[in-house]
């Protein structure tokens, strides 16, 4: 017998092309919270149709955003899902069963199965992709409210968390055009946070980690081993880590256009 609860939160943004899928995935949550950013499209109309309880919140980075969805969720246990992600019928089954138990952890981190360019990405640190606590009990997941990006969280529980072995899927990117789109977007929000946090760059230090960063995701995280995904997916992360540096460069400069004067013709 069920004696256990749960809330399945979203967060999104213009995300009409995904969040149908999306809530077809958790219909079999007790409540599915939707915490939406003002989205431009119709997102929140089709959550509603779906019997999804919209929150609109001012996006004010997504660490604010996902404690506004937290308070919203009203039941003890609590499922995170993105727009890009769909749960799975076996880990579905995996959380039900899991929340039952006499014995648990109070937050759970969920592997996730990455699917791009037409194949599941096996390689490139995209499998088992274990992002943070996606199943947890009410109150014992924090996110810091500062956080633009790649956002930090306290877990306040003396339990270790535990790890769940049926995975759920993403859609990191719904094409290639997506893949540039999110660089820009998501270096833009790192160069606010490496900002925030004091940091500092040149353009040299930028061009640095941005290498790096595809020579860790290529070469030791083995993209190599993922074709030409693995190539494209190296090459994104290469262009969001050293556009990030490069931004937070521009942030710390003073780039300004010099002065145009009005310009008149000379008399002799």
């Amino acid at each position: 017998m069920k004696t256990q609860h749960i809330s399945a939160y979203i967060i999104a943004y213009n995300e009409a092309e995904k969040i149908e899928a999306a809530i077809n995935s958790v219909l079999w949550a007790d409540e599915i919270i939707l915490a939406d950013s003002h989205s431009e499209d119709d997102t929140a109309l089709i959550a509603e149709r779906m019997g999804a309880t919209v929150i609109q919140v001012d996006f004010k980075g997504f660490g604010d955003l996902r404690n506004r969805a937290i308070a919203a969720c009203t039941h003890d246990w609590i499922f995170s899902l993105d727009a890009d992600e769909r749960c799975t019928p076996a880990s579905r089954d995996e959380i039900l069963a899991t929340i039952e138990l006499p014995e648990q952890a109070d937050a759970y981190y969920i592997p996730r199965r990455n699917f791009f360019m037409g194949r599941w990405i096996k390689h490139s640190g995209f499998f088992p992709d274990y992002r943070q606590p996606q199943l947890f009990k009410k109150g014992i997941l924090e996110f810091k409210n500062d956080d633009p990006v790649h956002e930090e969280y306290t877990i306040v529980s003396d339990k270790e968390p535990g790890y769940l072995k049926e995975v759920i899927w993403q859609f990191p990117y719904k094409n290639l055009r997506e893949v540039a789109h999110k660089a820009n977007k998501y270096s833009s929000l790192g160069a606010e946070k490496l900002k925030l946090r004091g940091r500092s760059a040149t353009m040299l230090s930028a061009l640095t980690h941005g290498f790096w960063s595809f020579f860790h995701m290529y070469i030791l995280k083995k993209g190599v081993l993922d074709g030409w995904p693995g190539v494209v997916i190296a090459i994104g992360n290469f262009q969001g880590t050293f556009y990030k540096y490069a931004k937070l460069v521009e942030l710390q400069s003073d780039w300004r256009v010099p002065d145009s004067p009005p310009l008149y013709l000379d008399e002799e």
